[in-house]
């Protein structure tokens, strides 16, 4: 079974920041899919159902972004779940905004989320979707970025963000990362996928 975790923090005052992409992509698969994500679960949302006709499991922890690891392994080992059935999304300041990268492996690099579940399960081993939330202007203090609503001009973008993290996920699972980093860490110069 997959379990694809989306991070954010809970709150009605963080549903519409970047630092909450992560549950907005969930949200879109559990819609797209028919997958009721409510059920509580080793401190998160969590939800079963399957998509390409494979189990899945949707989680949204309700730790805060910071302890998000303090929900995912205990979730992972009560399931018997490993690091390979993970498919983290989260949002990426280092990337401009809209663009995504699919990652097998790799640091945190400074994101706190991400960084509390490499600690949490002792592992960098598992897939990434980094949605990319940089407004591409010089921002003075990232966390008050990161927790302020999506500006009215970006809001259609953070849809189409969204959308696309949920088509990327459902890709992994349907045909495995390699092909999703191929279709979906395209460039619009056409770099390479990027893998570490």
């Amino acid at each position: 079974m997959y379990l694809v975790v989306g991070l954010g923090n809970p709150g009605d005052e963080y549903a519409e920041t970047p630092h909450n992409m992560g549950f907005r992509v969930v949200d879109l698969l559990a819609e797209r899919n028919s997958i009721r994500a409510s059920r509580n679960d080793s401190k998160a949302l969590v939800g079963v159902g399957e998509i390409a006709q494979k189990p899945v499991m949707l989680a949204k922890p309700q730790t805060f972004m910071n302890l998000s690891g303090t929900s995912v392994a205990p979730l992972m080992e009560k399931h018997g779940l490993t690091a390979a059935d993970l498919i983290l999304i989260y949002d990426e300041l280092d990337l401009p905004w809209g663009e995504m990268r699919i990652k097998l492996r790799g640091s945190a690099a400074g994101h706190h989320g991400p960084e509390s579940v490499i600690e949490k399960l002792g592992t960098k081993e598992f897939i990434r979707v980094r949605l990319g939330v940089n407004p591409g202007y010089k921002i003075r203090d990232g966390a008050e970025y990161l927790l302020a609503p999506i500006k009215r001009s970006q809001r259609k973008e953070a849809d189409e963000l969204a959308a696309r993290g949920a088509e990327a996920v459902e890709s992994i699972i349907a045909e495995g990362v390699e092909k999703a980093m191929t279709t979906y860490n395209r460039r619009a110069q056409g770099s390479k996928p990027e893998e570490e």
